[in-house]
């Protein structure tokens, strides 16, 4: 089946924007890939309504305050709208935030006339919820990919909007394999499951010369560089890095922790660090870096680090190693499908400062196999994982 008469509609918790380039570029990476392939792709990120004047202050979340300033683009076919809807950090707004979010975006198709042949939605809820409330009145086929961590995919499997958004979407692709038995546990058929990892473009991260990308980072040349890129939350796990480097430095003097991104632990991390006297050592290095900076980011380092307590399949390792750079990372439900053996990096159960100090340690005294690193990642090119999706569609259009 072929797709140049079909109009795709995705509907995302996030997408980038002006102002955030960074979340879930993951999703825009795969709609550009798959845009060749469709009539017109439409875009419906559900954005938390902020007013501007309200992004000056301290106490808002660093992404609500990007997303004050998020604006309606379009490039080449695919167009983009941003379902701004009111709702609030707590779990009672949460439970109503899938209704609120369905009549803004049931609005925005109306108003803009979208026509559309097939969905797609990422994260279950609420935009899987949403879609399947839009099947209801449509009845289009929805393909829903699961992309949430481990801990909160495991928390919606006994959470009834959770349970309703998977009965009612045709297909589901999780991120990751060892999840997909768990779908069984509500209920779920086993014939809409499939597993499909998020992907890496190798035309963006791809080796180059670390002294060159040092030096236009403004990185010191002569030390070891480890480098974390996670938002500042604390499933992402940074505290545990930053206590780690006490174990490392009696060890290694020449060794610099850099950790890129924002949320709402930065002032935690930061004083976590002046405790320990780790100012030197550990730099905070701030998030929402344009997109074209951070191929240079993992371009840099000796090693990458991802110390998270939970993910769903943490595409910030395959990014690193297209670099070539070998990856030290915690069993946290994404990693160990990705660090398959020694030759590719070191896992470490999660919550440990000193098993991840040693295994970092060992990571930098070891000699990798920077060209074998790479071809283990080429697997997960977005032109490899865009076939294996466009024959999801079809399945579901047929």
């Amino acid at each position: 089946m072929k797709f140049e008469n079909v109009n795709l509609l995705i509907i995302s918790d996030r997408y980038p924007h002006e102002n955030d380039t960074i979340s879930s570029s993951f999703v825009k990476s795969q709609v550009d890939c798959l845009s060749g392939y469709f009539k017109s792709i439409y875009v419906i990120s559900l954005t938390p309504l902020v007013p501007k004047c309200l992004s000056a202050f301290s106490f808002m979340n660093p992404r609500w305050k990007r997303d004050a300033f998020a604006n309606n683009y379009e490039y080449g076919n695919i167009k983009v709208h941003f379902a701004k809807h009111f709702t609030l950090p707590f779990d009672f707004s949460r439970k109503k935030r899938g209704d609120v979010a369905f009549n803004v975006v049931y609005k925005i198709i109306k108003n803009s006339r979208i026509e559309f042949d097939l969905i797609h939605a990422h994260f279950t809820y609420p935009s899987g919820y949403v879609s399947a409330k839009l099947k209801e009145i449509y009845n289009r086929p929805i393909v829903l990919t699961v992309h949430e961590d481990r801990d909160s995919f495991l928390n919606e499997i006994n959470d009834r909007n959770a349970v309703y958004t998977w009965n009612n979407v045709d297909k589901i692709i999780r991120v990751n394999k060892s999840d997909l038995k768990e779908f069984c546990r509500s209920g779920i058929d086993e014939s809409k499951l499939i597993s499909l990892p998020n992907g890496v473009s190798p035309k963006v991260f791809k080796p180059m010369d670390s002294s060159s990308a040092r030096i236009a980072l403004g990185l010191p040349i002569d030390k070891n560089i480890i480098l974390n890129i996670a938002n500042l939350e604390d499933h992402k796990g940074q505290r545990y890095l930053i206590k780690s480097m006490k174990s490392i430095l009696d060890t290694h003097r020449d060794v610099i922790l850099y950790i890129v991104g924002q949320g709402t632990l930065k002032r935690h991390l930061q004083l976590l660090i002046d405790t320990n006297d780790l100012q030197n050592n550990v730099i905070l290095a701030g998030g929402n870096k344009p997109a074209e900076e951070l191929p240079l980011w993992m371009n840099a380092c000796d090693v990458f680090v991802l110390p998270s307590l939970s993910e769903s399949f943490g595409i910030v390792q395959i990014e690193a190693m297209a670099c070539g750079k070998p990856v030290v990372a915690t069993i946290n439900g994404g990693s160990e499908e990705i660090i398959i053996n020694d030759r590719l990096g070191i896992l470490v159960e999660p919550k440990d400062p000193e098993a991840l100090a040693q295994a970092i340690l060992r990571a930098l005294e070891a000699e990798w196999d920077a060209e074998y690193i790479r071809e283990h990642a080429q697997q997960f090119t977005w032109d490899k994982i865009a076939d294996k999706i466009l024959n999801v569609y079809r399945e579901v259009l047929r």
